[in-house]
């Protein structure tokens, strides 16, 4: 055989050996004749489920399942998808990745893509669905389940529609998904709201095919044999989703507070400070790497925090910075539990979730102030405090003792003001006592009223002992 035929092919001139030209040209034969589906044999398929309620912890696992797949030359990333829906920012963050992704993307609906889920199926490049699964129903509504203003379904009507002008499907389908003042001759009526089914979506041209299973696609697309990677969420992944969810994101906010508040309420620094801090970085970590808290909000919240600290420890009383703390920490709070794009839902779950820390937040306080000053550690933290501040002024450490028990109706001055703990001076004696929970300044008359323990209780009196 002539070997200019196979240039390609040309062995070196100084091994003219007939096996070496037979092998090279049963290896070019081989690979013109391969089907273009056959080369892809070796190749990889990346797998992500998108299942239950879309929140935002799927936003961040979305973009590393592209980039994976991105990163390895995989064939496909195929998204398996079963869900009722969920938030529409985080819905938003993943249709832009899904749109901006080089890698090929497949929806693969196995019953369900309702709302944000069709938004997302309508993002991938090719739609797959098995027997008897829909796609559509994605009007937003409020908490009651009402239709919300017109203006938020127009914003959402047209990123249906341009979501599907981007992949080659009937935009006017897409919109008559979320609004059913959009009607379609044969398909669909005005007032009604668009919901298609295997069959409907195969015929408005919605949908590439139908296969009942996985491994049935994988077939049609040549891929049967690649090498099939379910990726899963990560640890971080799975945090993030756990402490952003409102529920655990209202007790970390709570917990966070109470400790900061406990700190405030004794000398130094210690567990419950750092239990706190750890608690708000938690909180505002969670939010801020789903995309729902950024600077703006961690200034609102420290802002907040500092001007309730100057509140209770410089300020006497409360006034306009503690009214100003909690309104700005409120806000900083609030704006974190919404998105980019929050809906009438979102705002509702946000309202509830702060009122539940709220709620929490006094509840723990009330039970702080009442209990924590009788714990016998409670009052050593402040004696050992006390100690340490006299040393470092050069003065004598002051005498603290009990030589008889406090009598009730004992009357004495504070010494230091009562944030509600504090000292008083009875009778010659220095004491820890503590007020009913108001705000006490010192050299004010007081009274005792109880004694618990450790805990000494007084009064504000309105004459001065004599």
């Amino acid at each position: 055989m002539d070997p200019a035929v196979y240039p390609s092919t040309q062995p070196n001139k100084r091994v003219p050996t007939f096996s070496l030209w037979s092998s090279l040209l049963l290896l070019a034969v081989a690979v013109g004749l391969t089907p273009a589906g056959e080369q892809r044999q070796d190749s990889a398929v990346v797998l992500m489920e998108v299942s239950g309620t879309i929140d935002l912890g799927l936003a961040p696992y979305t973009t590393r399942a592209i980039r994976e797949a991105e990163d390895m030359g995989a064939a496909a990333l195929v998204l398996h998808i079963n869900t009722p829906g969920g938030r529409v920012d985080a819905a938003i963050q993943m249709r832009d990745a899904l749109l901006n992704a080089k890698v090929d993307t497949i929806a693969f609906i196995d019953k369900e893509a309702y709302s944000a889920g069709a938004l997302i199926a309508l993002a991938s490049k090719q739609i797959y669905m098995t027997g008897g699964a829909v796609i559509g129903a994605a009007t937003p509504v409020d908490q009651s389940g009402q239709r919300v203003s017109e203006k938020y379904v127009s914003a959402i009507r047209k990123l249906f529609r341009a979501t599907a002008e981007q992949n080659g499907r009937p935009p006017e389908v897409a919109e008559a998904m979320v609004d059913e003042d959009v009607a379609i001759p044969g398909l669909i009526d005005k007032g009604k709201l668009l919901t298609l089914t295997t069959q409907e979506a195969l015929q408005w041209k919605v949908a590439d095919g139908r296969f009942d299973t996985l491994q049935a696609l994988l077939e049609h697309l040549q891929l049967s044999s690649a090498q099939l990677m379910r990726l899963r969420p990560n640890w971080a992944e799975s945090l993030v989703r756990a402490i952003t969810h409102p529920m655990v994101a209202s007790l970390l906010l709570s917990a966070g507070m109470l400790g900061l508040l406990a700190e405030l309420l004794s000398p130094g620094f210690g567990v419950p400070g750092t239990l706190g801090l750890s608690s708000l970085a938690l909180f505002f970590g969670g939010h801020y790497l789903v995309g729902l808290a950024g600077w703006e909000e961690a200034l609102l919240i420290g802002a907040g925090v500092v001007l309730l600290a100057a509140e209770l420890l410089v300020i006497p009383g409360f006034g306009v910075a503690g009214i100003l703390g909690i309104l700005v920490l409120g806000a900083g709070v609030f704006l974190s539990f919404l998105g980019s794009f929050p809906s009438p839902a979102d705002i509702w779950r946000a309202t509830t979730s702060l009122l539940m820390s709220v709620i929490l937040l006094g509840a723990g306080a009330g039970l702080m102030i009442a209990l924590l000053p009788g714990l016998p550690i409670w009052s050593r933290l402040n004696l050992r405090a006390r100690l340490e501040n006299a040393s470092e002024q050069g003065a004598p450490p002051p005498e603290v003792h009990h030589a008889a028990p406090p009598r009730l109706g004992a009357q004495g001055v504070t010494l230091t003001p009562l944030r509600p703990a504090g000292t008083g001076l009875f009778q010659g004696e220095r004491l820890d006592i503590m007020s009913e929970g108001e705000y006490v300044p010192a050299n004010t008359p007081v009274t005792i009223v109880r004694v618990e323990g450790n805990r000494v209780v007084v009064r504000t009196l309105t004459q001065p002992p004599a």
